[in-house]
């Protein structure tokens, strides 16, 4: 069955019980959420909308895609009521004094990889077994394109480039662009590597052109595992004016999140129809790696935001006396129970 027919499938089924005798049909509740990027690491967001289960929520979602902390900055000017971002730029703006309420956790891993164009790369002696701090010395002189600046994935880099003793603001360049033109950049010579999300990493992997430097969802970080990755976010006033909106998009994301888990095939049948460009091989291969990285339990762990504050201090986005000690009144997990 091709992937069109499969989701058009599961929307019917949803749609088909909701009008069954007995089951009285939720009222149409609108609300909207807004995306950082465009990768598989918003998959669950993808799943929710194309397999029904917003729909059977009774929940009318619009989305758009705002790159970077720009996705939070809307949701904290109240032009939108949800978002999907890291738990380590969730502190950040808790820290600053905008604070925000998670519902829940969709993603345990980071789900950066940092790859250098090949020929960079071998002149550096990179290995496949070169430990990662000397992988990044490379770093030095070189032109990193990120998806946006100050974004979690610009966070990376520089984490990264702190391991090779690179100093990420003097010792390199970045060069913020959409991830689906970063191979491009990378093979006319315009950047010497790039940090993303899957599957534009991969895409560079599989071509070729690019060695991988550093891979979060492959552990190559472990000291950031578990780490709260993709958090459903929303200003506490929509819960508090609503809680309804916010109970029927916790089940939602936690549902999604277990048709991920469970139903490998059906989800990737899905994200094929959201990167009809992508070779189908390519975006399977992306695929395998990001899905072990979906969060079994979708509460927001302390540990894991734990994590994502050790990764800002640790990147230098981050003073360590910034560092949140509570989250009280940031997160709770009663619309994911």
């Amino acid at each position: 069955m091709s992937g069109t027919r499969l989701c058009g499938a599961m929307i019917a089924g949803a749609i088909a019980l909701s009008a069954a005798p007995g089951f009285a049909q939720p009222k149409i509740i609108e609300t909207s959420l807004t995306l950082p990027t465009t990768s598989l690491t918003l998959t669950a967001a993808y799943v929710a909308e194309d397999a029904g289960f917003w729909e059977k929520e009774g929940l009318k979602v619009s989305t758009r895609v705002i790159t970077g902390v720009g996705a939070m900055n809307a949701v904290i000017a109240g032009s939108v009521d949800f978002t999907m971002a890291t738990g380590s730029t969730f502190a950040r703006a808790a820290v600053r004094g905008q604070r925000l309420l998670a519902i829940a956790n969709l993603v345990d891993r980071p789900q950066v990889e940092f790859v250098l164009r090949k020929d960079v790369a071998d002149a550096a002696g990179i290995k496949p077994d070169t430990p990662i701090a000397e992988r990044a010395k490379a770093l030095r002189g070189k032109t990193i394109a990120i998806d946006g600046v100050q974004s979690v994935i610009h966070a990376f880099t520089m984490l990264v480039a702190r391991k090779g003793g690179v100093d990420p603001e003097k010792d390199m360049r970045v060069s913020p662009m959409s991830p689906s033109s970063m191979l491009a950049a990378l093979k006319s010579k315009q950047v010497d590597g790039y940090a993303t999300s899957l599957p534009w990493s991969t895409q560079g992997i599989r071509s070729g052109d690019a060695v991988m430097l550093a891979s979060g969802p492959m552990a190559d970080l472990p000291e950031f595992i578990p780490y709260a990755y993709m958090v459903v976010m929303t200003r506490p006033e929509v819960c508090r004016n609503s809680r309804e909106t916010c109970e029927r998009m916790g089940r939602s994301m936690k549902n999604a999140a277990a048709f991920i888990r469970e139903r490998p095939d059906d989800t990737l049948a899905i994200l094929k129809k959201r990167f009809p460009q992508m070779e189908p091989d390519l975006l399977a291969a992306a695929f395998k790696v990001a899905h072990a990285s979906t969060a079994k339990d979708v509460r927001v762990a302390a540990e894991a935001l734990d994590k994502g504050q050790l990764f800002n201090v640790r990147a230098g986005v981050l003073k360590e006396d910034e560092i949140l000690k509570s989250y009280d009144g940031l997160v709770t997990d009663e619309f994911v129970k």
